[in-house]
C-alpha cells in the first residue's frame, strides 16, 4: 500500500480553506483501495454528503443567477453542473489527482486520473468542508469554482440527451408516465415517472408535463453520467 500524495496543506491553499480537523481532509482524499475492512475510512461517506451539499448550493445559485428562468430551464443546468463530467473538470482544475491516497497498484494504473474517481473525490472535498466549516464555508468553495462555469454551461434538452444515451447503448427508449396531477387548472403540478432499462424509476414534478419530463430526464442524466 501507499500513502504517498501531495501535501494536504498545499491543497488547503488551493481550496482557500484551512481545516480545523485535518483528519476530514485526509479522509476525503483516501481511496477505497486503502481499506482493509468495510469499517475503514475512505472518501465514500463524505462523497455521499458532498453530493447533496453541492446540489443544494448549485440549486440556490441558479435561482439567484437566473431569476426569470422556469424550473424546466433550471433543471438541465443543474444536472450539467453537478454531473460527473463537471466535477471531474473542477477536480482537474484543483490538481486533485496528485493528492488522492491509494495503493501503489491503483496509482500505477492511473486510477487517480479517472473521471469517476476525480468526481467522487471532489464531492468528498465539498462534504469535508461542509462538515468542518458548515454551509457557508462549503458555499464559498463551490461558488469560487462553479460560478465561472455558469456562462459556459449551455444545457441541451435533457430528454434528447437521455434518448441519445440509451440509444448509444442499444437500450429501449425512456418511458415517461404521468402518475399524478394536482392543483387547479391555472396552476397544475404534474408528477412524471421515468423508466430506463438500467436504473430504478425516477419521479419528478413540474408545472407542465413537459417541464416534469425534462426535470426527470435531467435527474436521470446526472445519475447515469455519474456512474459512467
Amino acid at each position: 500500500m501507499s500513502l504517498s500524495g501531495g501535501d494536504p496543506a498545499e491543497l488547503e491553499k488551493i481550496l482557500g480553506y484551512r481545516f480545523n480537523d485535518s483528519g476530514l481532509l485526509t479522509r476525503a482524499l483516501t481511496h477505497s483501495s486503502l481499506k482493509n475492512s468495510g469499517n475503514d475510512a475512505s472518501y465514500e461517506r463524505l462523497e455521499f454528503l458532498g453530493d447533496r451539499v453541492l446540489g443544494l448550493i448549485i440549486a440556490e445559485l441558479l435561482i439567484d443567477e437566473f431569476p426569470d428562468s422556469a424550473e424546466g430551464k433550471l433543471a438541465p443546468r443543474l444536472a450539467s453542473l453537478v454531473s460527473g463530467r463537471t466535477l471531474a473538470e473542477v477536480a482537474r482544475n484543483l490538481g486533485l489527482a496528485k493528492f488522492i491516497l491509494m495503493t501503489d497498484g491503483e496509482a500505477a494504473a492511473g486510477t487517480n486520473e479517472r473521471d469517476s474517481v476525480l468526481a467522487d473525490c471532489c464531492e468528498a472535498i465539498i462534504g469535508s468542508v461542509y462538515r468542518d466549516g458548515g454551509l457557508d464555508a462549503a458555499t464559498t468553495l463551490v461558488r469560487r469554482y462553479w460560478i465561472p462555469l455558469l456562462v459556459e454551461v449551455e444545457p441541451r434538452v435533457s430528454k434528447s440527451e437521455l434518448q441519445e444515451w440509451v440509444q448509444g447503448r442499444g437500450l429501449p427508449l425512456p418511458r415517461y408516465t404521468v402518475v399524478d396531477r394536482q392543483g387547479p387548472a391555472h396552476a397544475p403540478e404534474f408528477t412524471i415517472e421515468l423508466k430506463i432499462a438500467t436504473e430504478a424509476p425516477i419521479l419528478a414534478t413540474g408545472t407542465s408535463k413537459q417541464a416534469a419530463e425534462q426535470a426527470a430526464a435531467a435527474e436521470m442524466l446526472a445519475l447515469v453520467q455519474k456512474k459512467s
